[in-house]
């Protein structure tokens, strides 16, 4: 095989590539963009909010943004009167790293009652959150409250399984890291892969 050859090859990879980005990133985007809401000005009422997990801390041991964002965002719906009850989903993997437990520590330190939260302890993906939510907690209509990079999958899944669901984006169009930017691409990649593929459901369809 010449270099020319193999040049002319690589160029065509690439875009094929290239293409399956752009067309996937612009599906999910399109269908869900509508779906989202960056005030509570339009956002439903009478909805249960699903907060999806994320670490408390980051890797260097600073607090997380993006926890702090979207538990802030949590409370703000709760007392505004859009939701009635909120779910906590996260990984639960050790005694130490426990998403759902410090998501509601913070919730109950911002005033929130007890009482109205619930803990879902098998969220370890955003396929595995958004699906029990329905199938394990019976929430009929969702309000998922994340940032705006996450809303558009996770309401993406939601679509895909049928799942009335809204989003209210935690952190107001906040700008990625390129680093970030490219994770949400290659996750939203692998999304379509496991919904129409894979055929993927929650690890745990069932409360344990």
């Amino acid at each position: 095989m010449n270099f020319s050859r193999v040049l002319k090859i690589g160029a065509l990879t690439c875009t094929a590539v290239a293409a399956i980005l752009l067309t996937v990133n612009f599906w999910i985007v399109n269908s869900t963009v509508h779906k989202i809401h960056y005030t509570t000005d339009l956002v439903p009422r009478d909805r249960v909010g699903l907060i999806l997990g994320t670490s408390k801390r980051t890797i260097e041991g600073h607090n997380n943004l993006y926890f702090d964002q979207r538990i802030d965002a949590a409370a703000r719906l709760y007392r505004s009167g859009h939701i009635r009850k909120i779910i906590v989903s996260g990984d639960n993997r050790t005694q130490f790293y426990n998403e759902p437990k410090d998501m509601l520590n913070a919730l109950l330190a911002k005033g929130i009652p007890e009482g109205v939260i619930v803990l879902d302890p098998e969220g370890v993906s955003t396929l595995d959150s958004v699906v029990r939510s329905k199938w394990v907690y019976g929430s009929d209509k969702i309000l998922i409250i994340t940032q705006d990079f996450h809303c558009y999958r996770a309401l993406f899944i939601a679509d895909h399984f049928g799942i009335d669901a809204q989003a209210y984006s935690a952190d107001q169009k906040g700008e990625l890291s390129s680093t970030l930017a490219t994770r949400e691409v290659l996750a939203r990649i692998k999304a379509v892969f496991d919904l129409y593929i894979s055929k993927e459901t929650p690890q745990y369809a069932v409360e344990n």
